[in-house]
């Protein structure tokens, strides 16, 4: 399936959270517990606008199903190269593709912001996000054991990382 990728505007926030907190109920996808609020939604908006990092959402049938963003790394001035993706794709969407697309659109991005290199932080047990990460050129470089602790057990992160420039 094609979606159309575009960037996110505030009409697409509650799509964008209902998408997220669907991630932070039913996954190890998102590393917390409780849903946020739509007012968490825009403070996260907001933040990345007057950062100048960007959020994307794919369409389909005028309907938002996926989004996807970059962070910064860390805080600290030596890491302005370095941004974090994060991708979600609504569950009747999986499989499709979408999550391709919205990968593509943020390494783009991070190269049109000339930024060195883009990491992203999986959950061991999501083969499907590291298949799609991998796919795209990303490769393992750690594996952090037990880091995170939901639905009752403990959670291996893996971060993969992929070289924009030399």
């Amino acid at each position: 399936m094609v979606a159309d990728i575009r960037t996110a505007t505030v009409a697409d926030l509650p799509a964008i959270l209902d998408i997220y907190n669907h991630a932070i109920l039913t996954t190890t996808a998102v590393y917390d517990y409780a849903p946020h609020t739509l007012e968490m939604r825009q403070q996260w908006y907001d933040a990345k606008q007057a950062d100048g990092l960007p959020v994307v959402v794919a369409v389909v049938a005028a309907q938002v199903v996926g989004f996807g963003a970059l962070s910064w790394f860390r805080a600290w001035a030596a890491y302005q190269h370095t941004v974090e993706n994060s991708i979600y794709i609504a569950p009747s969407h999986h499989g499709q593709g979408i999550g391709k697309q919205l990968l593509r659109e943020l390494i783009d991005q991070a190269k049109q912001r000339q930024m060195h290199t883009i990491v992203a932080g999986i959950d061991a047990e999501n083969i499907a996000s590291q298949k799609l990460h991998q796919g795209l050129g990303f490769e393992p470089v750690g594996r952090f054991r037990q880091v995170g602790y939901k639905f009752d057990r403990w959670l291996d992160l893996i971060f993969w990382q992929l070289m924009l420039s030399d």
